[in-house]
């Protein structure tokens, strides 16, 4: 079988991961990946600094306007706006721009983690706070490192990867008292009853993981959970 002809590498994160691979063309030496890294996590680091207590969204980008996902999360964003909380989402379209603009509703702070793409994801129009990432990992960590709370509303590959990566960290008590609540029962049931069928009762698990989820439809429950927790969060 003959080689792959040698090719540039369609994103920056591509250019880190797919280089040891002879077909991507290396275009950056390890020195300068390091310092795109470090100039990421800074400037994350310091737009953010003041940023008080927020709550993370996760969601399809590919949910219309008319759909109910899409005024569901914009409900839920207002809500919290309006408890205080700032709301910050990964700035595309779909339920990222919901959330921002429920913030926007509340005149709550509205922060995007943008994200390069080989397919261009367009910055929605409703963020006070924009930034934009190259690597996903350095993006993560904003949406970890700032909120109290994650919210996840219906979503495709991207949205899982980022609920189980609050699991895996909530799991290991990297992070605490961090609620991480699904919305959409109907949605979210068979991911739920799968995690007990298969990964608790084959002993993948322990007895008190399923629990770190929780589903619910009501937007009023959302703010309870996520008060509740940063009330814990702030105690001695």
């Amino acid at each position: 079988m003959p080689p792959h002809p040698e090719r540039p590498p369609a994103t920056t994160d591509e250019e880190l991961l797919g280089t040891k691979r002879r077909s991507i063309v290396a275009t950056r030496t390890e020195s300068e990946r390091v310092e795109v890294i470090e100039h990421e996590l800074r400037t994350g680091f310091g737009a953010l600094r003041e940023l008080g207590p927020a709550v993370s969204f996760f969601g399809s980008a590919r949910t219309p306007p008319e759909a109910d996902a899409y005024a569901k999360a914009r409900e839920t964003a207002r809500r919290l706006g309006e408890a205080g909380f700032a709301i910050i989402t990964g700035g595309g379209p779909g339920i990222m721009e919901a959330a921002n603009r429920g913030a926007r509703d509340a005149d709550a702070t509205s922060v995007g983690l943008n994200i390069e793409l080989p397919f261009e994801q367009a910055a929605n129009a409703y963020q006070d706070i924009e930034l934009r990432f190259s690597y996903f990992f350095t993006r993560k960590l904003m949406f970890v490192r700032y909120a109290t709370a994650f919210v996840v509303m219906p979503g495709g590959f991207g949205t899982l990867d980022e609920l189980f990566e609050a699991l895996v960290l909530e799991q290991v008590d990297k992070i605490r008292d961090f609620p991480i609540i699904l919305f959409g029962t109907a949605f979210w049931a068979g991911l739920q009853a799968w995690i007990v069928e298969r990964l608790l009762d084959e002993g993948l698990i322990g007895p008190a993981d399923p629990g770190l989820l929780v589903a619910t439809d009501d937007p009023a429950e959302v703010v309870r959970l996520v008060e509740a927790a940063r009330t814990r969060q702030e105690d001695p």
